[in-house]
């Protein structure tokens, strides 16, 4: 039990949250909450990114499917600094060119694959929208 308390305060620490030495109980349940909704996220997002390159010759699924793990991947941290903290970071004045090329790259990958059906412009968008995602957690 005491492994998993450090454990949670050392995420607590790498998010920027105050580790009190004496935390309450019901804010220990909220942050453990909040941590097994970004593992959920997390694992779902990976694996939908996975699943994407069993289907990556029809580029509407392999489109959706990539862009979509990529957004729950990104969302999970959401679950560990809180939606408003994310929004405001993305939209950082170091960042905010980050994250304009990553919505473009995630609205032109959707629209290749699912109204140009063009394999190979789907595959450079999502090349864009990969790097575009690197490039944003790398800022952040």
């Amino acid at each position: 039990m005491d492994t998993m308390r450090g454990a949670l305060e050392r995420a607590r620490m790498l998010v920027g949250m105050e580790v009190d030495e004496e935390s309450a109980p019901e804010e220990q349940s909220f942050f453990d909450d909040r941590l097994y909704g970004f593992a959920i996220c997390l694992a779902a997002g990976l694996t939908c990114t996975f699943l994407s390159m069993l289907v990556f010759f029809n580029p509407v699924k392999f489109g959706v499917t990539f862009t979509l793990g990529n957004l729950m991947a990104l969302g999970s941290t959401a679950f560990l600094i809180g939606p408003k903290r994310q929004f405001d970071m993305m939209l950082d004045s170091v960042r905010i060119y980050a994250t304009a090329v990553y919505i473009a790259s995630i609205i032109i990958a959707l629209f290749c694959a699912l109204f140009v059906h063009s394999k190979l412009l789907t595959l450079l968008a999502i090349i864009l929208e990969f790097g575009a995602l690197v490039w944003v957690i790398q800022e952040m």
